[in-house]
């Protein structure tokens, strides 16, 4: 039973404030941080912000800090609810609590953060690891899956000064046998990179971004796919290491005409637009055309949010490993029902601040996953220490992750949680694998 919950307001990797959730049960104290987002789509759970700009440039979240403590937690501990039993019936009370479709009224950072406290409390209270909680709550019943890792270790978009468009190029150890070699392949092409970067563009430009990847000054998918390919050659992982990309499409598409702007970041004073914009089927050729040169198994939002046309064209003309929705689906059931009925995509990242609950994060992954898509757990640019999305993934077999570079302290807290639960795992009867080539839909070939 819920004995207390308060909130506090605690910082992010960016140094913007988030919300902090502690709950008190008989079995103890347990806390959840939640995280933020930067390239955020328009269909996510409103995160509630105070708006005052003599505090934190109006980015505090004392409002939703105060709607833990003064309405959620107060009615939470009136109903008498048993984290081990009911998450599912927490989260749906704070639904109702809230009352609107997208959680503005309460805010979803401080909805969220009481229900991943909550779920830490009902693991706790059945004296089981939370990824098995999380197991149980979705109903999993397949065998145990460590999810393959996928690094961000070169950064444009919105997470990087430099100016390339596309948000994240990816590294993804698929060729290893365990997520302790995986990491280890990763962190090591990783330190190849970095020298190669100091080595063609100078020292300077190893500084990393916000997830922990370098911004060197690169414009083209090309040349970054190209520095990708020859430091994983020089680690001496080619074949075992493919790359996915994340254009984040949403941040160059202009609705207007449709079309999307590759200069976006290197507009010249005075002009509307650069000299690199494409339409939606000279998009497609691009990413076509990557596919064929590079082992790319992975493309995430290559299309806008609402470019429902250019999504199912692509999906219906191209067949390709995974098409992944972010701000296409933000981790919704009705989304994901919509993407079904249109033939959009075979993916669903799963982001649980996008939704604001962790039993509706699971009834989407369950969704898309009853549909035969891929389920890709996802962290968030701006982030915390709280490594809760590796104990989901691993509860919800999703198969493969991502949680930034091996870098900084917020990104590899997910990979040392997911380095522990395989050796819990080692050691356990538990029939287990790690997903490897087959992360989009894991088989489990049982360690």
């Amino acid at each position: 039973m819920l004995l207390d919950v308060k909130a506090s307001q605690r910082l992010d990797s960016r140094g913007n404030p988030t919300v902090q959730v502690e709950v008190r049960t008989a079995h103890g104290i347990f806390r959840a941080l939640v995280p933020s987002g930067a390239s955020t789509g328009v269909h996510e759970a409103v995160e509630l912000r105070d708006n005052d700009q003599q505090k934190y440039e109006g980015k505090g979240v004392l409002t939703a800090v105060k709607n833990v403590n003064e309405i959620i937690g107060p009615a939470l501990v009136k109903e008498g609810y048993s984290t081990r039993r009911d998450l599912k019936e927490i989260d749906g009370f704070m639904r109702e609590l809230d009352g609107t479709p997208n959680k503005a009224k309460l805010g979803a950072n401080a909805i969220l953060g009481v229900s991943m406290a909550c779920a830490r409390a009902g693991a706790a209270a059945a004296n089981i690891p939370l990824y098995e909680f999380l197991r149980r709550v979705g109903g999993e019943e397949a065998p145990y899956m460590v999810p393959v890792p996928f690094f961000n270790v070169l950064n444009g978009g919105k997470h990087s000064g430099n100016g390339m468009a596309f948000q994240e190029f990816m590294i993804a150890p698929t060729g290893a046998k365990t997520i302790e070699e995986g990491i280890q392949m990763a962190s090591e092409t990783y330190y190849v990179l970095k020298q190669m970067i100091a080595d063609k563009f100078g020292a300077i430009y190893t500084g990393i971004g916000d997830e922990g990847g370098f911004a060197p000054p690169i414009t083209q998918p090309e040349e970054a796919l190209d520095l990708l390919t020859e430091a994983v050659a020089k680690a001496g992982y080619t074949d075992k290491i493919k790359f996915g990309i994340d254009p984040a499409s949403s941040e160059f598409f202009n609705p207007k005409d449709g079309t999307y702007d590759l200069g976006f970041k290197r507009i010249k004073e005075g002009e509307s637009q650069s000299d690199d914009v494409r339409t939606p089927t000279e998009m497609m050729e691009l990413y076509k055309s990557l596919i064929e040169k590079y082992p790319i198994p992975l493309l995430e939002d290559p299309f806008a949010e609402d470019d429902w046309e250019s999504w199912t064209k692509f999906c219906k003309d191209f067949d390709f490993g995974e098409l992944v929705g972010d701000d296409l689906l933000v981790t919704n059931v009705e989304r994901v029902k919509m993407a079904e009925s249109r033939l959009a995509c075979n993916a669903m990242l799963l982001k649980i601040n996008q939704i604001g609950t962790v039993t509706e994060a699971i009834a989407a992954a369950k969704l898309a996953k009853s549909l035969g898509w891929g389920v890709f757990v996802s962290h968030r640019s701006g982030e915390t220490t709280d490594d809760f999305i590796a104990d989901l993934s691993v509860g919800l077999c999703t198969g493969h992750i991502k949680s930034g570079a091996p870098c900084r302290g917020e990104r590899v807290v997910k990979y040392n949680r997911l380095l522990d639960i395989e050796a819990e795992l080692k050691e356990s009867w538990k029939p287990w694998s790690y997903a490897g080539e087959k992360f989009q839909k894991p088989e489990a070939f049982f360690i």
